[in-house]
């Protein structure tokens, strides 16, 4: 099953929000909350998209014949392939009620997990969304990446507690979730934190031996100021416009992101990457890994686990193709100087 087909399967059983674009680029759903759309005049998620787009790989097939080995270290593990599944925190809102969140998963992490991945969890509003995730997550071994929220402090300490529990693989936070309109003015409330308060719960993490992740970076000062803080890994992400309108595409930034923080913690990306070319680019950048999120919630409703590990080999195999095609027999091969100029 390619990924057109999925969507198409998709269609009638997602939505309203959600038209199961067969290119998921952001134009159908652009500024539609609930859904999956974007904040204020909905451009920044066709932004990201299209900043992909613009990047121009450089052809070389004058090279030894290889089989590209896809295969990354990310977060201290070996997974099959430089990407993973974005988070999610509340299925039922935004796409339909085919899966509720605890659904929805255990559909992602149990197929993440078989495709020699990792899926990240979501958070929200209702408590029983990190409650049952990490009781999955836990259930699967610590295969999986819950995301708290910039709850305030004495929220943060017990979901905290609740992600650790599951002894994951690393334990994330997207910092940029204060922006979005559905957590302003609720209880419990989220909102910025500072490199102290982020010190805090890296420190936490590092306890129990997890690394811990920030989710929402988009400036080299603020990447700076988490490596100062002891986080492990930043994802430079604009929560796919749904935070705050008018800011610049992922791919945009990224690089001025990674030269300033250089190896001192690991550079994800996500935001508009859909295809195994893009997964390709970003590693060209300089990111370790990319996230991808809404097109596996049309993955999952269009066919279910299945549905979601056919799209994760959809994107391994475009990303072996474009490697062997630009002369990178490994991740690690593959560098800046594969892009056009």
């Amino acid at each position: 099953m390619s990924y057109a087909n999925l969507a198409a399967a998709a269609r009638g059983n997602i939505g309203p929000y959600c038209r199961a674009c067969p290119v998921c680029n952001g134009r159908a759903c652009a500024g539609v909350m609930p859904g999956p759309g974007d904040k204020g005049v909905g451009r920044v998620a066709e932004k990201n998209w299209r900043a992909w787009q613009g990047l121009s790989v450089n052809m070389d097939t004058l090279h030894e014949f290889f089989s590209a080995d896809t295969r990354a270290r990310v977060l201290g593990q070996e997974l099959s392939v430089p990407l993973m599944i974005g988070p999610v925190g509340d299925v039922q809102r935004h796409y339909g009620d085919a899966y509720d969140t605890v659904s929805y998963n255990r559909c992602v992490l149990t197929a993440a997990a078989g495709e020699g991945t990792l899926a990240w969890t979501g958070d929200g509003l209702d408590a029983s969304i990190m409650t049952e995730a990490c009781d999955l997550i836990g259930g699967l071994g610590g295969s999986g990446v819950p995301t708290v929220k910039p709850w305030d402090p004495a929220t943060l300490s017990e979901k905290l507690e609740q992600a650790l529990g599951a002894r994951p693989v690393a334990v994330a936070m997207d910092i940029d979730a204060a922006g979005l309109p559905f957590l302003r003015g609720q209880e419990p409330p989220a909102g910025a934190k500072s490199a102290a308060q982020i010190a805090e719960v890296a420190a936490r993490c590092h306890e129990s031996g997890t690394p811990f992740v920030l989710k929402g970076v988009m400036t080299p000062r603020a990447a700076l100021r988490a490596v100062e803080a002891g986080v492990d890994a930043i994802v430079v992400s604009n929560h796919g416009g749904r935070v705050l309108d008018g800011t610049p595409a992922t791919a945009a930034v990224l690089p001025d992101i990674v030269d300033a923080v250089g190896k001192s913690v690991e550079v994800l990306v996500d935001g508009g990457v859909r295809s195994g070319l893009d997964v390709f680019r970003a590693l060209a950048v300089g990111a370790r890994a990319c996230l991808v999120c809404r097109p596996f919630v049309v993955a999952a409703f269009g066919g279910g686990e299945d549905g979601v590990r056919a799209y994760l080999a959809q994107l391994r195999f475009e990303l072996a193709e474009a490697m062997e095609m630009c002369g990178a027999a490994t991740v690690a091969d593959v560098t800046r100087d594969m892009l056009w100029d």
